[in-house]
This record gives structure tokens, sequence and C-alpha cells, in this order.
């Protein structure tokens, strides 16, 4: 692999980014990303014959609980909890978001 990669191509990166490099920034991310693909050409070099694909690194199934139906709390007691509410009408009340 080379110190660096071609400056054509870091540009040719930078615009698919839609970066705009400064000259110093071109050489320096040329010179990082061959030795980014230097370390990428030596994992790619390790043996791994006889090593068992993995298909997914974290535990499968599903860890949620299981979704029960359960009595939730009646109108009184949740207006009874809230700090503005209007029982008559039997709503909450919050602080205007929208037109104020």
């Amino acid at each position: 692999m080379p110190d660096s990669l071609p400056r054509a191509e870091v540009e040719r990166v930078a615009r698919l980014a839609r970066l705009a490099l400064t000259d110093d920034e071109a050489n320096l991310f040329a010179r990082q990303l061959a030795d980014i693909l230097g370390y990428v050409e030596q994992v790619q070099a390790i043996d791994t014959t006889g090593i068992a694909p993995t298909s997914h690194p974290h535990i499968t199934g599903t860890v949620q609980r299981a979704d029960v139906v359960e009595a939730s709390l009646d109108r009184d007691t949740a207006l009874a909890s809230a700090p503005a509410a209007d029982h008559a009408a039997g709503f909450f009340k919050v602080p205007r978001v929208l037109g104020s």
C-alpha cells in the first residue's frame, strides 16, 4: 500500500461527501485513508478457515415483555395526580405550544 492515496481520489471522495478540503487537509486525509486501507488489508489477510461465521453479534430473540392487556388508571385517579386538570371536562391542562 502506498504512503498516501492519489490526491484525485481524495478529492473525489470529498466531493461525494460534499466536503470542501484545503490543500493541507487533502494531503492529511490522503495519508490517513492510506493507513486505514493498509489496516483493512492486514485484517483481510488473516486466515479464518475453520472459524464459524457469526451471523449476529447480539443475542437474538425478543427481549421485550409480553404484550398483555391490563387495566389502566381510572380518569379520576389520573386527574388527581395532574398539577392542572379540568375535572369537569376530564382533561389535563397543558401550556399552549402552538400559536403562543
